[in-house]
């Protein structure tokens, strides 16, 4: 639930709450190991080598890596979906000019699909949702190309040719709404979080001589690790936010579908 409400955060209160929680760490840590009252305590840890600095380090940037790569390949598999949607729209487009027959209303009924999915589905995929005047307009397209006169009008192949378009949108379809409700497994978030948190503590550990030192230390780490994570963040979601995929591909289909309808 606070994850969710973070990602639905503005693009500057993720980055924004990443530093306050980074800075505030970093300054407790500082406060353990210089503060008067507790100095004389932490000052018994002095000794340990930076090299332990730099196991935990690893550790973090390989699974900080794994996340990225887990994130990014899910845009670009949205990515992928979106043009393929297009192209299948604009095939049908094709195929059904094409036929000797009138297939006007197929047309129509497939420009009310990508109209739907611009006008309706795309700010619901915001929510994880579908729209339901897509789903009944890609049935209803279905159901006129499945319908027998087609193939008496136009010959059994130009229909096998129309089913197979539309069942690959259809198909395109689940995998966009998939990818839409699709997020990254929270253990692996919380895992990055818990591992950054312990790479402080391990930088606080190494300079507990050098309070200038460590404080310019757990700067560095901490900005580093803020824009890391909030760019990763911000990607997070294929159809939501500032980095969302765009209708646009869908869009120049219309586009071009309602061209070709114009006289």
């Amino acid at each position: 639930m606070i994850f969710d409400t973070w990602l639905d955060m503005p693009v500057w209160g993720i980055f924004a709450s990443l530093a306050v929680t980074f800075a505030l760490s970093a300054l407790l840590i500082y406060r353990l190991s210089f503060g008067a009252a507790i100095r004389p305590y932490t000052s018994t840890f002095v000794g340990v080598v930076a090299p332990f600095f730099g196991a935990v380090a690893v550790l973090f940037a390989l699974l900080t890596g794994f996340l990225a790569n887990e994130v990014w390949e899910r845009d670009r598999q949205a990515m992928r979906t979106v043009l393929g949607e297009r192209g299948g729209l604009v095939a049908l487009q094709a195929l059904s000019t094409a036929t000797v027959t009138d297939m006007e209303g197929i047309r129509e009924t497939a420009r009310s699909y990508a109209e739907a999915l611009i006008q309706d589905e795309w700010p619901r995929m915001r929510d994880q949702e579908s729209s339901a005047k897509a789903g009944q307009a890609l049935l209803t397209l279905l159901t006129q190309i499945s319908n027998p006169q087609v193939a008496a009008g136009a010959g059994a192949a130009a229909q096998t040719a129309l089913l197979d378009t539309v069942l690959k949108l259809r198909s395109a379809r689940d995998d966009r709404l998939a990818l839409s409700g699709d997020q990254t497994d929270r253990t692996k978030w919380t895992a990055v979080l818990i591992l950054a948190f312990i790479t402080q503590v391990a930088i606080g550990v190494v300079h507990l001589e050098r309070p200038r030192a460590q404080l310019a230390a757990l700067t560095i780490f901490s900005t580093a690790a803020v824009i890391t994570l909030g760019l990763i963040a911000i990607r997070e979601r294929p159809f939501d936010g500032i980095a969302q995929v765009s209708p646009q591909p869908i869009v120049e289909a219309l586009r071009t579908m309602t061209k070709a309808a114009t006289p």
